[in-house]
């Protein structure tokens, strides 16, 4: 009797163990087929970021380029007259006069400055220290030269 069981038990076990390793090798087989397509979609994650940065990289190269464009058509067109005589004259003045105002703003805030010190009990020579400083020779020596060395390249450029 325990034969026939036996004999049962591995009949059976005989007759199962095939489908136990073909369930065993498909399972295998599908988590191998998982990890395909896992690394198959990080693949085309990654490709599609590259496009992306390739596109923002052509799209950006087109934008500086039209902006290149546009500043040199506008530095062009700024030298250009109209033919009317009172608006070429009118936009001929405009920067002449706003340096002249600012600049006569600026003697004026640094003539108040000057003259408060003076009121206030500093000696000239402290009241001229404090109101000329370093950052004021440095701004007028950028106006000279923008006016003076203007005219220079004026006269040298054909």
């Amino acid at each position: 009797m325990l034969e026939t069981l036996l004999g049962g038990l591995l009949g059976g076990a005989f007759r199962l163990a095939p489908e136990l390793f073909k369930y065993l090798d498909q399972r295998g087989e599908r988590r191998h087929e998982l990890a395909l397509q896992d690394k198959a979609l990080a693949f085309e994650q990654l490709r599609g970021a590259q496009r992306m940065e390739e596109i923002n990289a052509q799209v950006e190269g087109a934008w500086n380029s039209g902006a290149l464009d546009t500043l040199r058509e506008a530095v062009r067109s700024q030298g250009q007259t109209t033919r009317v005589r009172w608006v070429d004259a009118l936009s001929s003045s405009v920067r002449p006069i706003i340096t002249y105002w600012f600049m006569g703003l600026y003697c004026a805030v640094k003539t108040a400055a000057f003259t408060s010190a003076i009121h206030t009990g500093a000696n000239w020579e402290l009241a001229i220290t404090h109101a000329w400083s370093d950052a004021d020779q440095a701004l007028w020596a950028g106006v000279l030269n923008f006016w003076f060395l203007g005219r220079v390249f004026d006269r040298v450029r054909p």
